[in-house]
């Protein structure tokens, strides 16, 4: 019985079907007053021109991509099967993130409006918003998987290939698909993140700053594009993001479970792993319910009980599952899956430590701007640097872990193999995990939307209060997701070594060798010279919105008295061109790094180039997102009455730290993850190229 074909077929029915049954609960739910809806409509429009302007650039580069494909498949560097997968691998990575949005931005109002009920009412309606966005994300990814792998085992089957041989091409055709959904994940966070982070910024430089008005104040004219931001950005692009991990993790260890031996059975484990955790995901969901108080430690403990009980879920079924499959001679990869849940639940509460204002160090960021401006930010990026040091132990403890009981010191390739399912296994409750994250986005719209329509106090505080939680939950997903894209690099790199084998190609490894050295320092630099051209396009959209805001507050006679409507749709149109404009030559330089250091290098430089860019992605990555995260949270600290409260000087020195850290966060950051997974996966679809026809061979 070939067991990937029924099981991937469950977990993405599974998820699929609730994911509809969810989008139903939503939409049945009121979506307030006329006043509420038009706000939400004016956000809604917004997100889809964005979208669609975005689909048609990235669709003009995919085409190209596809094309160059189908020509080194008919030069038989690749099989014939590579360029369909791309399509599909970005087809489905962009369909998660509209999906996804599309329910985000049809709840936003609707959870403002729960809010006059009860807390616990509109928590229901932002998570089960967020709840869809990490079930179609699992469900679409498993959906692709199977139909691959159905296609390609029926297609070599009638060839006449025995099961090693169809494995060979089937994992390797499969990794292509990850491709493409690396690439359209990098187009989603990058272009994204530089639409809400110029919105956000300049928005805030203006309107909380010059003009001393409240956040999401209706006179703001970038208040709707900042609303908009939010969605294509930290949804859609978030979306994209974790669709691509996922894929990334189950197929590099489908490639490895060939390489190690395992035949059929390892190639199917990691793929019930998945539908147990998806399964154990949506079981987890019941359990989120909160109090009518508005604190956010009963909001997260709400949110906690969901993750820890999907988890453990997991870590129960995952044992028999490899019984099942691999036998008793195999039960140490039960301690490598372990091992990732287990650095998945760490390094969340290390996130969480260092960026929820509950504790010292984003109340220490929050204390030292009573001092002035410049020292939140040396508070700030000294709080993000000192925070990579728990995850990054906990990563290499895990790895260590699911090498050796995977059973890597008598079979290395076993090990590698165990490193991928740890990836798995940290990815698993994906479901639930990126639900905690996606719902932030519902929640701080739903804020945006209850003061921009003037809703009682009380229902801003519960927004509020969702919203503050989300900025935790958005660092911990982040977290998650740099977490989990360490592993599966580390798995990638491995796949990348065993397909330069396969294509008969030599590698020469030691340290001594200086294209491994040359690669290493290139692959180091790329992080930073990336997070620079991220930063300096949010930089340039936010003068833009800055100039544009100033202008209508000059020139609309009114404005600021409440007299007058702004012009929205500028602002809107503003970030819209200059996102498209900005995402392009950062994605297209990822893209083209590996190729062309492995054409002047060599297969070894490209090993280097992954190892350096794997190694200072990752730090640079937590630096970044717990950074931004804690300066948010330090700035929404002082918003609740502390050292002087709103409209004061340190309260305006906050705000400086936190503009600062919205494209740290939101935008570069976030984007490592996926850059440091693209270059692996780039580099094994044109390994045969490489091979042949590098200058050093």
């Amino acid at each position: 019985m070939d067991y990937s074909q029924l099981i991937t077929i469950i977990g993405s029915v599974f998820a699929l079907g609730y994911t509809l049954y969810l989008a139903r609960f939503i939409l049945k739910k009121q979506e307030g007053t006329p006043e509420m809806i038009e706000v939400a409509e004016a956000v809604r429009t917004g997100a889809r021109a964005y979208l669609k302007r975005q689909y048609k650039g990235v669709g003009a580069f995919f085409s190209v991509v596809f094309v160059i494909l189908l020509l080194l498949s008919i030069l038989n560097y690749l099989p014939i099967f590579v360029p369909f997968a791309f399509l599909t691998g970005g087809f489905f990575s962009a369909l998660s993130g509209y999906i996804g949005m599309t329910i985000a931005t049809r709840s936003s109002a609707r959870t403002a409006f729960a809010a006059k009920t009860s807390l616990n009412s509109a928590l229901r309606i932002a998570f089960s918003a967020g709840l869809v966005m990490g079930l179609v994300v699992v469900g679409l990814a498993l959906l692709d998987i199977s139909i691959w792998y159905n296609l390609l085992t029926w297609f070599y089957k009638n060839r006449g290939y025995d099961i090693e041989e169809r494995l060979r091409y089937i994992t390797s055709t499969m990794i292509c698909f990850g491709m493409g959904a690396s690439a359209q994940a990098l187009f989603a966070r990058v272009g994204g993140g530089i639409y809400t982070k110029g919105a956000d910024v300049g928005a805030d430089l203006v309107g909380k700053v010059e003009a001393g008005i409240p956040e999401d104040d209706p006179r703001n004219p970038a208040v709707i594009a900042d609303n908009v931001g939010d969605n294509v950005g930290d949804v859609a692009g978030m979306g994209a993001d974790l669709y691509e991990s996922y894929t990334d993790a189950i197929i590099a260890t489908m490639a490895l479970a060939y390489a190690a031996g395992l035949g059929l059975k390892g190639v199917s484990l990691p793929m019930l792993i998945a539908t147990i955790g998806v399964i154990s995901s949506i079981i987890g969901s019941f359990l989120v319910r909160a109090k009518e108080e508005a604190s956010q430690a009963n909001l997260l403990r709400a949110l906690r009980r969901g993750i820890y009980f999907a988890s453990i879920l997991v870590v129960i079924f995952s044992y028999p599952a490899v019984l099942y499959l691999l036998g008793y001679k195999y039960k140490g990869l039960y301690i490598s899956i372990l091992s990732g849940i287990i650095a998945g639940v760490i390094i969340g509460f290390f996130t969480e430590f260092f960026t929820s204002d509950t504790y010292p160090p984003t109340k220490g960021i929050a204390k030292s701007a009573l001092t002035g401006h410049a020292t939140v930010i040396i508070e700030g990026i000294s709080t993000g640097m000192f925070s990579t040091v728990a995850p990054v132990l906990t990563v290499v403890i895990a790895t260590i872990c699911a090498y050796v009981f995977g059973g890597g010191l008598y079979n290395p390739s076993l090990g590698l193999y165990g490193i991928g399912l740890a990836g798995v296994g940290l990815l698993s409750t994906l479901g639930i995990t990126l639900a905690t994250d996606a719902y932030g986005p519902v929640a701080d719209n739903a804020g945006g939307n209850a003061e921009m329509t003037h809703q009682p106090s009380f229902v801003r505080q519960r927004t509020d209060a969702l919203d503050a939680l989300g900025n935790t939950t958005a660092a911990t997903g982040k977290g998650f997701a740099i977490g989990s894209a360490a592993l599966t690099a580390l798995a990638l790199i491995a796949a990348y070594k065993e397909q330069i084998l396969l294509l008969g190609g030599r590698l020469d490894l030691s340290i001594m060798n200086f294209r491994v050295l040359c690669g290493v320092f290139i692959g180091a630099m790329y992080p930073f010279f990336f997070c620079s051209m991220a930063l300096k396009a949010v930089g340039r959209a936010a003068q833009q919105i800055v100039q544009e805001v100033r202008r209508q507050f000059k020139e609309i006679v009114g404005l600021l008295e409440g007299k007058a409507k702004p012009d929205y749709a500028k602002a809107v149109d503003i970030c819209t061109k200059s996102a498209q404009k900005e995402m392009l030559l950062p994605s297209i330089l990822t893209v083209l790094l590996p190729i062309v250091v492995g054409i002047l290098l060599g297969v070894d430089g490209v090993v280097g180039l992954l190892v350096g860019a794997l190694t200072t992605g990752f730090a640079v990555a937590i630096m970044m997102a717990n950074s931004g995260a804690a300066w948010d949270n330090a700035k929404k600290y002082i918003e609740k009455g502390n050292f002087g409260g709103k409209g004061t000087d340190v309260h305006k020195a906050s705000i400086t730290g936190d503009t600062v850290g919205d494209p740290f966060k939101d935008t570069a950051g976030p984007s490592l993850n996926i850059l440091i997974k693209l270059i692996s996966i780039v580099s094994i679809v044109f390994a045969g190229f490489i091979v042949k026809n590098s200058i050093f061979k």
